[in-house]
């Protein structure tokens, strides 16, 4: 493991044993929340280890106790519940809560489990061992990218919360930006997945290019670029899990989830197994050459690869269109969703309600228990370690070195920007004894 820690490698051999799925009923309890600690310590010794470059123990014991499937089947649980629990909870009127962070960890409950795949889906023998999950993994992450198709076309999901909002309010508008960077990791995923396209089997070939035609998915997600906008005449990216200013002389760079789809593209389009199940129809014709107004000389110069799909496409303008395949096909189907939902249907208001009762309504010691283990999960070395980047100003966004002693909370370069950063920032500066929180 790498060297700063946070499991120990028996203890993190009994952790991941212990993974398993729970009903949706359960989702928040006691033994819930123990496992979701568990898992967040999983991600950021994974992420520690990945980073380290010093062998990858989280993946290897992950593989070695067949717990992927697990871990894509409490990821689909949890999506139905924030798709059918959560939007129940957040209507029932006498549900008023003085706490909304139990419900807010079942929310990021998804996230972590993204984050973990991703982390550990970079390598084959992964992909391998999700064995007929796969299949519920690729419809997952192809809802994740159609919302974020569609998404685009709204504009903006809103970065801020308005003043004087209620509790659970605040928790929706938490929700969406979540949702938002769950979809951008749901894409690195999926592009992992088709690194495996020479492995997978027909009925997950079949259903990522004939089902979800893929391809053109991913065509659409180039087109609008979700992760880049402009604002104030400058390019922003979003990266490290915020937006942030390109500089002209970057502009011209691909940024790394512009290069997650081009690589998925090329795995899609160029692998013998994919050309050979993938029916080049007129409107998949028509929606692929597009790519050619991508495909520059700076692009594939970053990227050298891309010739081939330079060549590729050429050849395409030139060939005719095929006619739809009509061949009888018998393929397996993805189960999860179905399942849960099946087990669950029309108990979505009596299990909110349920939950409103006995799990998201936490006595005062329940709550300092709970935020004691949480302060054990989330320590600071371990989170700064586990960073994409280096913190940021508050004030000026220069790489800062100094945390705000008060709330530990936001970051300066120096003393100056900090007194000129103190009147907007006073209201939220809540002292760690007193509940203050930690980004």
């Amino acid at each position: 493991m790498s060297d700063l820690e946070l499991l120990l490698p028996g203890e993190a051999d009994m952790l991941v044993r212990g993974l398993r799925s729970f009903p949706l009923l359960e989702m928040g309890s006691a033994r819930w929340n123990q496992q979701h600690e568990h898992l967040e310590k999983l991600n950021m010794q994974a992420i520690l280890d990945a980073t380290a470059s010093q062998g990858e123990p989280i993946q290897e014991l992950l593989v070695t106790h067949g717990k992927i499937p697990t871990l894509v089947g409490e990821l689909i649980a949890v999506e139905m519940w924030k798709q059918k629990v959560f939007p129940v909870l957040c209507k029932l009127e006498d549900f008023k809560p003085q706490n909304t962070f139990p419900i807010y960890m079942v929310l990021h409950h998804e996230a972590s489990i993204i984050n973990l795949l991703e982390t550990v889906f970079f390598h084959k023998e992964v992909c391998e061992s999700a064995e007929d999950t796969v299949l519920d993994l690729v419809d997952y992450c192809h809802r994740k990218l159609t919302l974020l198709v569609a998404r685009s076309g709204r504009g903006e999901p809103p970065e801020e919360e308005a003043e004087d909002v209620s509790p659970m309010k605040e928790l929706q508008t938490q929700a969406e930006l979540m949702e938002f960077e769950i979809a951008l990791k749901a894409l690195s995923v999926l592009r992992y997945v088709t690194d495996c396209v020479d492995s997978l089997s027909l009925s997950t070939l079949s259903r990522m290019l004939s089902t979800h035609n893929l391809p053109c998915l991913l065509v659409e997600l180039l087109e609008h670029s979700p992760w880049s906008r402009r604002e104030g005449g400058k390019l922003q990216q979003f990266e490290g899990g915020r937006w942030q200013t390109v500089a002209p002389s970057e502009q011209q760079k691909m940024s790394k989830l512009d290069g997650q789809v081009w690589i998925a593209l090329y795995n899609l389009l160029l692998s013998p197994e994919a050309r050979a199940r993938y029916c080049l129809t007129g409107f998949a014709k028509g929606q692929l050459l597009k790519l050619r107004a991508f495909l520059t000389d700076t692009l594939i110069d970053q990227l050298p690869h891309l010739a081939d799909l330079q060549g590729f496409l050429a050849h395409l303008a030139m060939a005719e269109p095929q006619p739809p395949k009509k061949d009888l096909v018998f393929e397996q189907i993805p189960e999860i969703w179905e399942r849960l939902e099946r087990e669950n249907k029309g108990k979505w208001k009596a299990m909110a309600k349920h939950q409103l009762q006995h799990v998201f309504s936490p006595s005062e010691q329940d709550l300092r228990l709970q935020a004691q283990r949480w302060a054990e999960t989330y320590r600071l070395d371990v989170l700064e370690a586990v960073s994409p980047e280096r913190p940021r100003c508050a004030y000026c966004s220069a790489e800062a070195s100094k945390r705000c002693s008060r709330c530990q909370n936001e970051w300066y370069c120096c003393r100056e920007c900090q007194v000129k950063h103190w009147e907007k920032h006073r209201k939220a500066c809540v002292p760690v004894a007193q509940g203050g929180r930690v980004k």
